[in-house]
């Protein structure tokens, strides 16, 4: 099971990472063009809400039942900076990063100025992007 489970959440991570960039160049040039911001535009940044939170329960249930994730938590672990990375690190950063696309998603949707619409999901997709980048443990990574 945890074999199959780390599988699944590696090759989800390179579709959500597809769908971040995509919903940010989509919100960029759009943006540029000054555009409006409508239904399109807001589900292709629904695109990368979905993709974010499909990989975080994959994740927290990969957390569960790894030998890196939840039962490995112990004073011991932070003197290991890969397995502190496995075990605290990499959950944390992307559970920060996956509440930061969530927040832009969510405020864009109200309505007002399109310019403001595309600008807080410019923002906030970016963040949360960085956060994940920097959290992938990319030696492991296939």
């Amino acid at each position: 099971m945890y074999i199959g489970f780390k599988h699944l959440h590696s090759f989800l991570a390179y579709i959500l990472l597809a769908a971040l960039i995509f919903s940010l160049i989509y919100a960029i040039i759009k943006f540029v063009k000054r555009s409006p911001f409508n239904e399109k535009v807001r589900k292709v940044a629904l695109i990368g809400f979905i993709a974010s939170h499909l990989q975080l329960l994959i994740g927290i249930v990969l957390y569960v039942v790894s030998p890196w994730g939840l039962s490995s938590l112990s004073g011991d672990i932070m003197q290991d900076s890969f397995a502190r990375l496995l075990a605290l690190e990499h959950p944390l950063t992307m559970l920060i990063g996956i509440v930061l696309i969530s927040v832009g998603y969510i405020k864009a949707k109200k309505p007002g100025d399109d310019a403001r619409r595309f600008k807080t999901i410019i923002l906030f997709y970016t963040l949360g992007l960085i956060l994940i980048l920097s959290r992938i443990p990319w030696q492991v990574w296939p």
